[in-house]
């Protein structure tokens, strides 16, 4: 920000920093090692399409980055579209062999294409599933837009959630991740299919 800016009052607003959506590859071994919070091998980024030939196209060559970049490690791609209008870009690690790292590689190349294609602000979030020592589903989502991961814990119910758990692992884990701090745009996810 220069002098000129600071006497007009305009300044370049910055993005969220890329490097944020990655502490998730570090800190999957603080949730595992200390809070028995394992990785479920799969992930998902979430976008709104466009009925557009040129953004199909660049769905389908990401679909094939990610099919060929995936390929030694085995992680799989699918895609689904929700009641919502959104498109679930969903990226699956063999069975018995999360990994986390590879996921994440994978939903950066997904974000970078469409980024890079000029669709951006169609970028919603990344999910990323995990399971606790009974085996019930906990999400750290990505907001592209912010550049936070925040924790969702669904909860027994027609669209409950479990906000205690929630902020206990908030609590547990903002030392490794960027997390939210406004808890009013931590958004449920509901039906997320990974």
């Amino acid at each position: 920000m220069g002098l000129r800016d600071i006497l007009t009052g305009r300044h370049e607003v910055k993005g969220p920093a890329p490097d944020h959506m990655f502490a998730i590859t570090t800190a999957y071994v603080t949730l595992e090692a200390e809070h028995q919070i394992s990785p479920a091998g799969k992930a998902a980024i979430v976008f709104q399409a466009l009925a557009t030939s040129e953004f199909e196209t660049t769905l389908k060559e990401m679909e094939a980055i990610v099919t060929a970049t995936g390929g030694d490690s085995g992680t799989g791609v699918t895609t689904q579209d929700d009641s919502y209008g959104y498109r679930w870009m969903v990226l699956a690690n063999p069975a018995g062999a999360p990994s986390i790292e590879d996921l994440a590689v994978g939903i950066n190349a997904v974000s970078g294409s469409i980024e890079t294609a000029g669709y951006g602000a169609r970028l919603l979030c990344a999910v990323f599933a995990f399971t606790d020592a009974k085996g019930a589903p906990i999400y750290f989502i990505y907001n592209y837009k912010r550049g936070y991961w925040y924790p969702f814990v669904p909860a027994p119910g027609e669209q409950q959630r479990s906000t205690e758990r929630e902020l206990q692992i908030k609590a547990q884990m903002s030392g490794e991740l960027p997390i939210e701090p406004e808890l009013e745009r931590w958004f449920p996810l509901w039906g997320i299919p990974i």
